[in-house]
C-alpha cells in the first residue's frame, strides 16, 4: 500500500456509511415533527451511554445504559412538556444529576453533558422554529468543513492546529474549513432570505464545530480510547460523527436565546 492509499484507507466505510446516515437523517429532516426530535433524543442518549462507558469504564453493567435512556426520554418529555426558562432550568438540573452519578471525573462529565442536552434542545428548536431548510444549512455547514478539513489536512499536511490532543488536525485542514463553510453560507443566503452576515456565521459554526471535535479528542485522550464506540463503521462511534454538530448546535442554540441570530443574517 503507497502512502496516498494509507492515508485515506478509511474512505470508503466513511463514504458508505456517511451516505446511509445522510439519508436517515435527511428524511427526519424533512419529516420534522416528532420524527425529528425523536432521532435527536435517540442521537443524544447514545452519547451519554458512549460518554458513561468512556468517564466510568468500571460502572456495573447497565449503568450507561441506564444513563443513555434517561438522557433521551427526559430530552423529549422535557421538549415537548416545557418552555422558556422553565425547560432551560430543568434541563440543566437533570444534566447535574446525570453528572453527580459519575465516580470521578464529574466537572468533566457535567461539561459533555451539557453540550450534549443542550445541543439536543437545539436542533430540535432549530427545526420547529425556524425550518428544515436552516437544518440543511447546519448540517452541510458542519460535513463540508469536516470534509475540506479531511482533503485538505492530508493532501497538504503542514503545521499541525493542537498536536496534544487532536494530531491528525492541521492548520491547512482547518482553515480549508472555514473557506468552504463561508462559501455555504454565500449559496444558502438566497434559500434563507439572509443577508451577508450569514457567511460569518457560517464560519462561526465551522469554527464551533472544529471546536467540539477537538473536544471530544480531548475527552478521548483523557479515557485512554481511539473511539468513543465501535457502533459506526469507518466513524467509530456515535459521538465520534456528531461531536462537530453538536458544538455547532450548541453554538445556534445560544446565538437564538439572545437574538442574534436574527441580527447577524439580517
Amino acid at each position: 500500500m503507497n502512502g496516498t492509499q494509507g492515508k485515506f484507507a478509511d474512505l470508503r466505510d466513511r463514504m458508505i456509511w456517511g451516505m446511509l446516515m445522510a439519508l436517515a437523517g435527511g428524511g427526519a429532516v424533512w419529516a420534522g415533527g416528532l420524527v425529528f426530535t425523536g432521532l435527536v433524543c435517540v442521537l443524544c442518549g447514545v452519547m451519554v451511554w458512549e460518554l458513561t462507558r468512556m468517564l466510568d469504564p468500571d460502572a456495573p453493567f447497565g449503568k450507561a445504559e441506564a444513563a443513555g435512556a434517561t438522557a433521551a426520554v427526559a430530552l423529549l418529555v422535557f421538549w415537548t412538556q416545557l418552555s422558556g426558562a422553565w425547560l432551560i432550568g430543568v434541563m440543566a438540573l437533570a444534566v447535574a444529576l446525570l453528572a453527580f452519578r459519575f465516580p470521578k471525573d464529574r466537572v468533566l462529565a457535567l461539561g459533555y453533558l451539557g453540550l450534549i442536552l443542550f445541543a439536543g434542545l437545539g436542533l430540535i428548536a432549530l427545526r420547529q422554529v425556524y425550518g428544515w431548510d436552516w437544518v440543511l444549512w447546519l448540517v452541510l455547514v458542519v460535513i463540508g468543513s469536516d470534509v475540506a478539513g479531511y482533503f485538505a489536512g492530508r493532501v497538504f499536511g503542514g503545521p499541525k492546529l493542537w498536536p496534544r490532543v487532536s494530531p491528525k488536525k492541521t492548520w491547512s485542514g482547518t482553515i480549508a474549513g472555514w473557506a468552504l463553510a463561508a462559501l455555504i453560507g454565500a449559496a444558502f443566503m438566497g434559500i434563507l432570505g439572509a443577508g451577508a452576515g450569514l457567511i460569518l456565521v457560517s464560519v462561526l459554526v465551522a469554527m464551533a464545530g472544529q471546536a467540539g471535535d477537538i473536544a471530544e479528542s480531548a475527552v478521548k485522550r483523557h479515557s485512554g480510547v481511539k473511539d468513543s464506540s465501535n457502533l459506526i463503521p469507518g466513524h467509530g462511534g456515535v459521538m465520534d460523527r456528531f461531536d462537530a454538530m453538536i458544538a455547532a448546535a450548541l453554538l445556534l442554540l445560544i446565538l437564538s436565546e439572545f437574538g442574534l441570530i436574527s441580527a447577524l443574517v439580517s
